[in-house]
């Protein structure tokens, strides 16, 4: 337990080191007058649009707590609406401290207060996370229909540029490369040393545990309701793109860009979100990128865009995440509130 604890605190405090490091990336090379014009930004902000990115926000994340039983139904599961919605807001709130830490701790809350066993709520998580990926690769393909030219031109510069000086100059030293195959050689006997004791692991205890996991990624091909399944996954990716979209109105300087620009934006502000503690310094940073360089946009409402929109959502997760710790145990102290497996 100490072990896991100690590299919990470490991989924070590398991602959170991270996230500094791209917020002082974003902002060094701001001047002082630009610093006024970006504060002067967030004090003349049209609020009312950013109440309305904030609401949509919060549906998307009832949108998923409701969706989660459409999972754990087919398992004899479920969970109390409002018992899943603080489930959720914990865990958004959660992964602002470590990323995938929320996960962990909606699965646990789960088990805690709704009797569903952990393993089970941890694969219908995971579900939930490839049919997200899925629906990603789906946005990605369309904002590359109706953004060839501007991706082409971010891949160029943030990918395959990078990537080609990075080759040549390890071609050019060959000690690197024979390392490099070193590494790989050394995993896969690994690999094939440690195979016959992870078969026996999963014969035992921890066997289980994989069957669990196994039965919670399943339940989608149990799923009694498969369209309203899909219909409310893709209800929610149109709530963050649309929460997304309605802060361009906050500000005079990105209120012209549309919605070819918002699918841009949340393609890959979506990696920013994976890279740090909550898209600490990584969000702003990508998305001001590529306002500055991709769309033309002026450094000051650039900078002022995805900062407005990252703390309005962190305002929200950690206000509704901390009111769900104080709901949750007064919900749930009548224990007839808990809800109970679903008998087949």
């Amino acid at each position: 337990m100490q072990v896991k604890n100690t590299r919990s605190i470490i991989q924070f405090v590398v991602l959170l080191g991270i996230g500094i490091l791209l917020i002082w990336l974003s902002l060094r090379q701001i001047t002082p007058t630009q610093q006024d014009e970006i504060f002067y930004a967030f004090k003349t902000a049209d609020y009312f649009w950013v109440s309305v990115s904030v609401i949509i926000a919060f549906v998307s994340h009832f949108l998923r707590a409701y969706r989660w039983n459409y999972l754990l139904a087919p398992l004899g599961q479920k969970t109390k609406l409002l018992n899943a919605n603080c489930h959720v807001l914990i865990g958004y709130l959660a992964n602002y401290g470590i990323p995938r830490m929320g996960e962990i701790s909606r699965c646990t809350l789960a088990t805690k207060y709704d009797n569903v066993p952990f393993e089970i709520a941890l694969g219908t998580v995971i579900t939930e996370r490839i049919v997200d990926f899925i629906l990603f690769l789906f946005i990605f393909v369309l904002t590359l229909a109706l953004q060839f030219n501007e991706l082409i031109g971010l891949a160029n510069k943030w990918i395959f540029f990078p990537l080609k000086i990075k080759l040549a100059a390890a071609s050019q030293s060959p000690v690197k490369l024979i390392i490099l195959l070193a590494v790989i050689a050394t995993l896969i006997i690994v690999f094939l040393s440690v195979r016959k004791k992870v078969a026996g692991m999963l014969r035992g205890k921890f066997g289980s545990i994989i069957k669990g996991l196994g039965d919670g990624v399943g339940s989608i091909r149990k799923m009694e309701k498969p369209v309203q399944f899909v219909v409310l996954s893709l209800f929610i990716w149109l709530s963050y793109f649309y929460s997304l979209y309605a802060c361009f109105f906050a500000l005079k300087g990105t209120s012209n860009l549309g919605q070819k620009e918002c699918l841009t934006l949340l393609l890959f502000g979506t990696f920013g979100v994976i890279f740090s503690p909550g898209g600490l310094g990584a969000y702003p940073f990508i998305i001001s990128s590529i306002l500055i360089t991709t769309y033309g946009l002026e450094k000051v409402p650039a900078i002022a865009f995805p900062w407005l929109v990252w703390t309005s959502q962190f305002i929200l997760v950690v206000v509704l995440g901390g009111i769900s710790f104080i709901v949750l145990p007064l919900y749930n102290r009548n224990k007839n509130v808990v809800s109970q497996p679903i008998k087949k």
